[in-house]
């Protein structure tokens, strides 16, 4: 098995946008917010056969520890659609039991189910909507990941507002 140290974003591709600002983000000395990217591996072509792209996802999958899903309402289509790709990561996603954080598209700070993907809700699977901001996704990423792995939660979560507060956000 391979070593789990990657953070792997998923996420519509209406939403690659937001996938490229939370790179800037990363790459931004000014602003504390890191991971080590899962999409760095198994580089898969615009040209590639299906399979082929549906077999690096895997192996991408493979190396992460943790999931930020940029949630959306392409997100929730997409991810619940059984043919597109953010559909099959969101099945590798639950078959290898990561922990998934639901950064919200628009900044919305609670559960936003017309966000998250069908089957995540359908299997009450533990995860925690935050707003898509830097330092509450890394608050989550430190502290829900760890909670996650304990299992005695299900179903989506938020933090209430006093995190945001003493985040300063």
């Amino acid at each position: 098995m391979a070593y789990r140290n990657k953070t792997y974003v998923a996420f519509a591709s209406e939403d690659i946008l937001l996938y490229r600002l939370m790179e800037a983000w990363r790459d931004n000395d000014n602003i504390d917010f890191d991971f080590f990217d899962a999409h760095d591996l198994c580089i898969s072509r615009d040209t590639s056969q299906r399979e082929t792209i549906k077999k690096n996802l895997r192996n991408r999958m493979k190396n992460a520890k943790q999931v930020i899903l940029i949630g959306s309402p392409d997100a929730k289509r997409k991810g619940g659609d059984d043919y597109s790709f953010l559909a099959h990561e969101i099945d590798l996603i639950m078959e290898f039991d990561l922990p998934v954080v639901v950064a919200n598209k628009g900044g919305g700070r609670t559960i936003k189910r017309e966000f998250i993907p069908e089957p995540l809700l359908n299997a009450d699977y533990y995860t925690i909507s935050v707003s898509l901001q830097p330092a509450i996704i890394k608050y989550a990423l430190d502290g829900y990941v760890p909670a996650f792995h304990k299992k005695t939660r299900t179903g989506p979560h938020y933090y209430k507002e006093e995190i945001y507060t003493k985040l300063e956000i």
